[in-house]
């Protein structure tokens, strides 16, 4: 298919600072180090970059969720785009990259550096409400204070009714669902900017203690302090830098669903269906193509409804076709999550999952590379009524 703005943008280079439970650096000193090493990578410098996008934008420092916008990173790094963005109303986290792809084809940029911030787990240390749903202790306000009267003050209170629908609907047992985070630590272990390498079992899992039923501590992410970058560029000079080109094959950004955490008609699946829908519709590949799926893990069950939203299997075989993790590994029939994902590298907001993707795809993986010619790879976000999605294709 043709005709799509973003099948003519490619990621061109990437970049991630340390990640960690406790960062050397302030949240800036991060953010730099991720998007010089971006730049360098695609064989670009900073005069080159027109463009710079980020979600959700510098407004959330208190809980480390958003602690650098785009004028504080423009001003670090002398850069003079043409266009950017910044800002937490778009169809998940990767909106950012969505934006980017928009502003290319408009015409506006032909470089833009996209970035995503955390410092959740310093600022965690510093105050007790310090998570991605407030701001430090302010009043719960809009949608948020829908959850205020039940103390459902934190994602994995809200996610696990979610959870529990699923389960209710297509049927998951925790010995299946476990899986997803012992082989996420699997692939953990073998690499190095992991948060969390020590290997774990799925009596492990079962043993560990339950946050709120039926989700257990490995079912949940790990909040971190960390930077990604990544630069989309125009396809036709993306042809001529350092990297092979990364296509941008098709997005997925339709959100059908009302825009509600707690009254959305889709509890089960949340808003995966749509946008993995409007993605399928925009190229002619199909889950088949796929050689690897960086499936969002904010918590393990995200991971099992994506399963059925893309088509990698049925939602109600989905538990099943985690079980044991052979499907599922590094060597498998469909590699899940090949870096550790957020539940052992650590909550970058699926930013560490693309920077892994771009990874495998330009062969860099090291011990977890993914056998064979890898040239197809599927990422997305979700939660509540926010997702997003994507294709990437290896030229």
């Amino acid at each position: 298919m043709s005709g799509y703005g973003e099948k003519e943008c490619a990621i061109t280079g990437i970049g991630m600072s340390e990640v960690s439970r406790g960062a050397s650096k302030t949240p800036l000193g991060l953010t730099i180090d991720a998007c010089m090493e971006a730049i360098e990578d695609a064989g670009l410098t900073r005069a080159d970059i027109d463009g710079v996008s980020s979600y959700p934008g510098g407004d959330n420092n208190a809980s480390g969720f958003s602690p650098v916008g785009v004028p504080a990173l423009m001003d670090a790094l002398r850069i003079e785009p043409n266009w950017y963005s910044g800002g937490g109303e778009t169809p998940g986290q990767l909106g950012a990259v969505f934006n980017a792809i928009g502003a290319i084809a408009a015409g506006l940029c032909n470089h833009v550096l996209v970035f995503r911030t955390v410092y959740e787990a310093s600022a965690r240390k510093g105050g007790t409400f310090a998570n991605a749903l407030f701001k430090g202790r302010e009043r719960a306000h809009g949608q948020l204070a829908e959850w205020a009267p039940y103390w459902a003050l934190s994602a994995a209170v809200q996610q696990s009714l979610y959870f529990q629908r699923f389960i209710h609907d297509y049927g998951a047992r925790p010995d299946q669902v476990g899986w997803i985070a012992v082989n996420n630590r699997r692939n953990a272990a073998r690499n190095p900017k992991a948060v969390y390498r020590d290997p774990i079992t799925i009596d492990d899992y079962l043993a560990s203690p339950l946050i709120c039923t039926p989700l257990h501590l490995y079912d949940c992410d790990v909040p971190c302090d960390g930077a990604v970058a990544l630069i989309v560029s125009r396809r036709e000079i993306a042809r001529d830098l350092r990297n092979p080109v990364l296509r941008i094959e098709a997005v997925g950004s339709a959100l059908h669903r009302r825009y509600s955490w707690s009254q959305i008609e889709t509890p089960a699946t949340q808003a995966t269906r749509s946008v993995a829908k409007m993605m399928w519709s925009r190229t002619d590949l199909t889950p088949a193509d796929l050689d690897m799926a960086q499936l969002y893990d904010g918590f393990t069950y995200h991971t099992l409804a994506w399963l059925g939203s893309m088509g990698i299997c049925d939602h109600a075989d989905a538990a099943a076709f985690v079980e044991g993790g052979k499907r599922i590994a590094i060597e498998g029939e469909m590699p899940i999550n090949t870096g550790g994902g957020q539940l052992s590298a650590g909550r970058l907001h699926a930013y560490g999952q693309l920077h892994e993707a771009c990874t495998q795809l330009w062969e860099r993986g090291g011990a977890r590379q993914v056998p064979g010619d890898v040239r197809v790879s599927v990422n997305c976000t979700a939660g509540g009524p926010l997702a997003g999605c994507m294709l990437l294709v290896r030229e």
